[in-house]
């Protein structure tokens, strides 16, 4: 088990990792004071590797975005080892990190062994960074080894404290998903919880900003450390609401403003180059294999979808908004539905995990007469939907989706007709919204018109599961604050899911 001192303590071997490199020399004329303020991730998992990641800053709050740096490269070295000691080190090497990709760096590996557990860290200068833990996946075909998955979304940092994260970290998962709003873009609150650096972002250097203080969190530090992730994004890591190419409220150039996003999304989360932004494009739609006891594809439900039906804003739509069912409509595209459709098919594992941004269940939102749908979610895109739920029901899949943005656990079943296709499970934000509760005077009322929902909690925390051939596990962590730092996490409620049954069971 990785202690919490290896996890923060760098240790003293990486010097020699320097060996006859050429870079040696050039790293001992770059004296550096703790560049490592934003910790070590790593991401993108696959049987055979992963990506190591480090940005380095001696001052994450520099308004330039830039960290402190000074305006040329640094060589940085690195060490891949089997034992949190780095006595058996099996990988190393030297990376220069840019001022044009602000000082960060992706070490992207393979050739590694199926199924193990690896430690890693970085030197620049004479400082050596934390110490991370990070696996590969089970070999192809694998059915035995469990998947151990934790999943987040929604950081505000003005919102609360980021305890969620060290309550996540505390379980020490095999595989952390963030399924959107890493980071906020918003300008300042009135009564902000914590003060956050910076205005709104709109540009390169206030993205990047936003990015490294949020990266520069202990408890993001720690959760970072813990484990591989793999992320997606949603509105507010580019814009409030934003849809393909439109922004939410005239302003800026939004092509300009959605690349400056782009470029310091990339900069600052563990991914591989495949992902790498081309301007106002990048493809963030990928598959991510446990052996063959689930496959997680991770969707992009904003860079491609149509404006919303109806209004063409974000909003509750009633039951006479027709635009919603047009057979064109789709959230995801036309290449990124081909692209599911073909993983779906072609699929070997137990589960198919689909991780995405917003609300896939048909969701009632009008207590009492009258109905009021979300056009934000698929409900506003119900043909994608259906051709979706269809591939689903053609080719058997063991679907469940994962979703965040709604800053509240839900847990319920989606249908095509009167049949349930999948189950969705909706975890809470880590900050947003507050404290919250654990119900709402009108929770009842909603659970009541919409019986395909199962379940409701309205405070903050993260969803674990336990994926085997045989069953998923789920558990909602809540906590009972995050305006204060510290609260212990609860479990509010825990389902379990069996292969070829679309439905959720108690615990």
């Amino acid at each position: 088990m990785l202690t919490r001192r290896a996890l923060f303590a760098g240790g003293l071997g990486l010097a020699a990792a320097a060996g006859a490199n050429p870079a040696r020399a050039a790293v001992r004329r770059a004296p550096l004071s703790d560049p490592f303020q934003l910790g070590v991730a790593s991401g993108e998992p696959a049987h055979d590797g992963m990506v190591l990641w480090t940005r380095l800053a001696m001052d994450p709050l520099a308004p330039d975005g830039l960290g402190g740096m000074p305006d040329r490269e640094v060589p940085v070295q690195w060490q891949l080892a089997k034992d949190e000691n780095f006595r058996h080190v099996v990988r190393r090497g030297a990376e220069a990190a840019r001022p044009g990709a602000a000082h960060s760096v992706h070490v992207e590996l393979g050739g590694l062994d199926p199924g193990a557990e690896y430690f890693y860290r970085f030197k620049a200068g004479a400082e050596i960074s934390p110490v991370g833990r990070t696996r590969t996946t089970p070999a192809p075909g694998t059915r035995a080894t469990p998947l151990n998955l934790s999943f987040a979304s929604c950081a505000d940092y003005q919102a609360g404290w980021f305890t969620p994260y060290r309550r996540m970290a505390e379980d020490q998962p095999d595989l952390i998903a963030f399924l959107g709003d890493y980071v906020y873009e918003y300008g300042d609150y009135q009564h902000p919880v914590r003060d956050q650096a910076g205005g709104e972002c709109f540009d390169l250097a206030g993205y990047r900003l936003r990015h490294a203080q949020h990266k520069a969190d202990p408890d993001a530090r720690l959760a970072h450390a813990i484990a591989p992730w793999v992320v997606v994004w949603d509105d507010h890591d580019v814009d409030n609401a934003w849809a393909g190419d439109v922004a939410e409220q005239p302003g800026p150039p939004f092509l300009e403003r959605r690349a400056a996003a782009f470029q310091a999304y990339y900069e600052n989360m563990p991914l591989r180059r495949a992902q790498k932004p081309a301007g106002a494009s990048l493809r963030l739609y990928r598959s991510v294999r446990w052996g063959a006891v689930a496959n997680l594809h991770l969707l992009d439900t904003r860079q491609y979808r149509d404006l919303y039906a109806c209004t063409g804003r974000s909003g509750t739509v009633g039951p006479d908004c027709l635009d919603r069912f047009a057979p064109n409509r789709t959230i995801l595209g036309q290449e990124q539905e081909g692209w599911l459709d073909g993983e779906l098919k072609g699929s070997q594992a137990t589960w198919d995990l689909l991780g995405q941004q917003v609300f896939m269940m048909e969701m009632d939102w009008v207590n009492g007469e009258g109905k009021g749908y979300s056009n934000e979610g698929w409900d506003g895109y119900v043909a994608s939907r259906d051709r979706l739920t269809a591939a689903i029901e053609r080719y058997g899949s063991n679907a469940v989706v994962l979703t965040g943005d709604v800053h509240s656990h839900w847990a319920g079943e989606i249908r095509r007709g009167s049949k349930p296709v999948a189950v969705e499970l909706v975890t809470t934000s880590v900050t947003s919204a507050g404290d919250g509760l654990d119900e709402y005077p009108n929770t009842g009322v909603l659970l009541a018109e919409n019986p395909h929902v199962k379940f409701f909690n309205g405070r903050r925390g993260y969803v674990r599961a336990r994926l085997t051939r045989e069953e998923m596990r789920v558990d909602f962590r809540s906590l009972e604050r995050v305006t204060e730092p510290g609260a212990p996490a609860y479990t509010s409620g825990s389902f379990v899911i069996e292969p070829g049954d679309p439905a959720l069971k108690p615990a």
